[in-house]
């Protein structure tokens, strides 16, 4: 039998045993929108069968309830908190489904490329977790661009408390005036506040969304101010100086800091880049790292020293401001 129809076997086979998977796991939604029907006409009490009180309709997506495999991503890694910080749309199922899918097309262009079965497995991995990376780039994306909004932002809300506004329409004319991501966080903090939930517990509620230094700053000179008194438009020109300043800073250590950061690009990536080469050329020189024991450990030697050396090197050139 030739690679192809085996590789398109085996796509077909993993394709439908994720599908089957994902048709298990989705629920029943047809019966939690009949519930959340009677709770709001008043036919449900609201109660679970153990006589918990069940979780408020407001809180909850109508794709249906927390199943086994969220909880255990939340433990293990806290997927709904990324992609509320990366502003995307996704349940963890659907999330882990992709990944499943990505890496099922790298075993098939493995199969169809002709690559050894040893290799296969590490191309499945690399291309499983593609869809993690893009999550992790796009939050770290979208938090580095809020933390540049945020000192325009209080100054803005700074010259509102001037003009005789109060807090909550400072931070609505940020959510109006401004882009994203900023617009949108400062107006859902307003909408909170709008829907009664204490300002404090908004901003409260802002700092978990956004692990921002500045932000958390800015949260706790509010909850003071508020309680204590004092001129918060001066303190939010305060905070705002105070971050532009750490920007300057920061881009002078970004300069500093270019050649060991290129560096470490250049020397992490240079061993990969060898391999695939020397595969092309001569790909038995190769495959001794994967049959023979001494290869063996010499490949987790230089797995385990290219680790320790992308530690040391993200340790010395990322300095903290």
């Amino acid at each position: 039998m030739s690679p192809l129809v085996i590789s398109i076997a085996a796509f077909i086979g993993v394709a439908a045993l994720v599908g089957g998977v994902a048709f298990m796991m989705r629920g029943n939604a047809d019966n939690e929108i009949d519930r959340r029907l009677s709770i709001l006409t008043g036919k449900s009490t609201g109660q679970s069968r153990d006589g918990n009180p069940e979780t408020s309709i407001l809180t909850t997506s109508l794709e249906g309830s927390t199943g086994f495999i969220e909880k255990l991503c939340d433990r293990c890694f806290n997927f709904s908190r990324l992609f509320e910080q990366a502003d995307i749309n996704m349940t963890v199922p659907r999330f882990i489904i992709i990944c499943i899918g990505c890496g099922t097309a790298g075993a098939a262009v493995g199969f169809v490329a002709g690559l050894n079965s040893v290799i296969i497995p590490i191309v499945v991995l690399m291309m499983g977790f593609i869809p993690v990376l893009w999550l992790i780039m796009r939050r770290r994306r979208r938090l580095k661009k809020f933390s540049s909004q945020l000192c325009d932002a209080l100054e803005l809300v700074a010259r509102a408390l001037r003009a005789g506004h109060s807090l909550a329409a400072g931070m609505n004319l940020v959510a109006h005036e401004m882009s994203e991501p900023i617009s949108k966080e400062f107006g859902r903090v307003f909408e909170e506040q709008n829907l009664g939930i204490p300002l404090e517990e908004a901003l409260e509620n802002l700092t978990e969304r956004v692990p921002n230094l500045d932000l958390r700053f800015f949260a706790t000179a509010v909850i003071l101010q508020r309680q204590t008194g004092g001129d918060l438009a001066e303190i939010l020109d305060k905070i705002g100086s105070l971050i532009r300043e750490r920007f300057k800073i920061w881009g002078q250590v970004q300069a500093l800091t270019g050649e060991g950061r290129l560096s470490g690009i250049v020397l992490l990536a240079l061993p990969p880049a060898l391999f695939v080469a020397v595969y092309k050329m001569n790909p038995d020189y190769v495959m001794l790292l994967f049959t023979d024991d001494m290869g063996k450990k010499m490949l987790i030697g230089g797995a385990i020293m290219q680790l320790l050396g992308a530690l040391v090197i993200r340790k010395i050139v990322n300095i903290r401001v």
